[in-house]
């Protein structure tokens, strides 16, 4: 069995349009954002889920109710699926984090995290994931960091050829999960909370 895996990044926030990297701070949609977040849950309410989980920094908490808080499905915060907190450059222009975000997969950013740790959590996310919900369909509602994460973890693309790329959003990338999943076989040698309502 395996459980399937939506993930969507979180809409377009009033620090997105400004050109800053939110990090661990909490951003709000802006009003296009609030536009799209809709659109997402026109395209995923009748898509067969069976649960959401979302980061529990606010932009996305904000996308999963927008969305789909009116449909039944029930929606889940996890701090596992943050973004990677930048630390002290939280806040930042996106133009600083893009000329050192390569330099950050294994050394964290002063005081905050790695790509690696940002790996590390979502995998132990994904194998409560496994355990908890074999055979269901769940939609991630998360971040950049998250989604390479996936990428690495579940297709074995390397964190280094991720990271470097350019932002290209598409509405939805699939994966699938093996329901006995526990993250050790599937991270590269190089590579390295329970979950809750809201």
């Amino acid at each position: 069995m395996t459980v399937e895996i939506v993930y969507e990044t979180h809409s377009i926030s009033v620090h997105n349009e400004t050109g800053v990297a939110s990090g661990w701070l909490p951003g709000e949609l802006s009003e296009r954002g609030l536009a799209l977040a809709a659109e997402l849950g026109e395209r995923r309410r009748d898509d067969g889920l069976d649960a959401v989980f979302s980061s529990d920094l606010y932009r996305a908490v904000q996308t999963a109710r927008v969305a789909l808080g009116d449909s039944g499905i029930p929606l889940f915060q996890d701090r596992r699926l943050r973004e990677c907190h930048y630390g002290e450059f939280d806040g930042m222009p996106v133009s600083l984090l893009e000329a050192r975000r390569a330099r950050h997969i294994d050394e964290p950013w002063p005081g905050g995290q790695s790509y690696r740790d940002v790996v590390e959590q979502t995998s132990d996310f994904l194998a409560e994931l496994a355990a908890r919900w074999d055979g269901g369909k769940v939609l991630l509602i998360s971040h950049s960091a998250n989604r390479w994460a996936l990428q690495h973890l579940l297709h074995g693309v390397p964190l280094a050829e991720l990271v470097d790329r350019p932002f290209d959003w598409r509405p939805g990338w699939t994966f699938q999960l093996p329901g006995d999943w526990t993250g050790a076989a599937r991270v590269p040698p190089a590579g390295p909370a329970p979950m809750t309502p809201p």
